[in-house]
């Protein structure tokens, strides 16, 4: 029985999520009354599709037509223990699982179904019917956390702060002590070599390999309490964008096992003098640590808007703990421009530029901003001819578009 308090209907579309897909040429947004999806650069819309009904979670399967969703909102299209595998070429369902608990997060690629629920992980073979692979028990998992890679899975471990690391083809487990605290944002780098991992306090990011679960890196996003929103590795796998409740992106210089880190590189500023914030205060002896902790060489703002309140009849299940939709998710274009975008009533695209100065140091500047939660863009959805023709997993609505 949905007893929820009623909305005026007059606000409008409200965005319940937000996602890249796995290259961040698309995002698709969940929303109050169905689920639309633009592509990254520039935010243009690219369909919609009204099921006068919430869908709390989309996740697109690269720009293939299938889609993993969830309900969500007040009025869920579907109960939210249902995630529904979308095949939006023939507008209906494809696959359909049914779990016990809220499904709070999924990931897809061609020959995986990763889904996260509270308190385990459960993988399928991308099939009809699905197979089911594996099951993992986790820690309370509220966020849905997962990272799905080509070669590797990870997601929080049986104890608060650990990460497990799952090797697809092999099987093999590792376990990450990465925090003392419960994870809060994690992400793999493209390449799945690199993982990232914050916790809900927010001060540290800290860089691991994924072959040996070696700490590559510590980073320091600040001294005072933060809850991260987004964790996100340039296409190049040498940089990290990071964003938190302060409203303030931050990019990391990132050490690769396999690539030569900026520091190192003819010509390039040393990392002492770009990343250490207090200068040679760090190199003095018996100061406390966060004088010579490696700080981010730029940062910017990007906008949160606070319409979102705690006990909104809106929250979904990826932004209950914290009382609002999720904010400031990020998508990289290229190794000098990103995107950050959010949900809620006032859902925002926003573009960054990575830029050099003339004193030598790097910055980052926002490039513009959008609004892309318009009436007029959500009730106009766009028609697609039928991606059949490219098999289960090749078509994309590009490729599948009426003249």
């Amino acid at each position: 029985m949905n007893t929820r308090q009623v909305i005026d209907e007059s606000m409008g579309p409200y965005s319940l999520s937000a996602a890249f897909n796995n290259d961040s040429s698309c995002f698709s947004v969940g929303l109050n009354s169905g689920f639309c999806v633009f592509n990254a650069n520039p935010c243009e819309l690219k369909v919609s599709r009204d099921f006068n009904a919430g869908i709390g979670l989309v996740e697109m399967l690269g720009q293939s037509n299938y889609l993993a969703i969830v309900g969500g909102g007040r009025n869920p299209k579907f109960p939210q223990n249902k995630l529904v595998i979308w095949d939006d070429a023939k507008q209906k369902p494809a696959i359909t699982l049914e779990f016990r608990t809220s499904v709070l997060g999924v990931r897809l690629s061609k020959s995986r179904i990763v889904v996260a629920l509270l308190n385990s992980v459960h993988v399928f073979a991308f099939s009809t019917p699905p197979q089911k692979l594996s099951v993992f028990e986790t820690s309370d998992n509220p966020l849905g956390l997962a990272c799905l890679g080509q070669k590797i899975l990870a997601f929080p471990g049986r104890s608060p702060g650990q990460v497990q690391v799952i090797e697809l083809e092999t099987g093999n487990i590792s376990i990450i002590p990465a925090h003392s605290s419960p994870l809060r944002a994690m992400t793999l780098s493209p390449d799945g070599e690199v993982l990232a991992t914050a916790s809900e306090a927010g001060t540290l990011i800290r860089v691991f390999s994924t072959a040996n679960c070696t700490k590559l890196a510590e980073l320091r996003r600040g001294v005072d309490h933060a809850v991260i929103f987004s964790l996100s590795f340039s296409p190049s796998n040498t940089l990290l964008a990071v964003t938190s409740d302060k409203s303030t992106l931050h990019i990391f210089d990132i050490p690769h096992p396999h690539l030569p880190h900026r520091s190192q590189s003819p010509g390039s500023a040393t990392e002492e003098g770009t990343n250490q914030k207090w200068g040679i205060l760090g190199r003095l002896p018996l100061l406390p640590r966060v004088f010579s902790d490696v700080y981010s060489f730029a940062s910017a703002h990007f906008e949160i808007g606070d319409e979102a309140t705690p006990g909104s009849p809106y929250a979904t299940p990826m932004g209950t703990s914290m009382g609002r939709s999720p904010k400031g998710v990020i998508g990289w274009m290229d190794s000098h421009t990103l995107l950050v975008i959010g949900s809620g009533q006032d859902g925002r695209w926003e573009k960054f530029i990575l830029r050099d100065g003339d004193d030598g140091k790097r910055y980052c500047m926002r490039d513009g901003w959008k609004r892309y939660l318009g009436v007029e863009q959500v009730q106009k959805p766009e028609a697609f001819a039928s991606l059949d023709e490219f098999g289960p997993y090749g078509g994309s609505w590009d490729q599948g578009r009426k003249p």
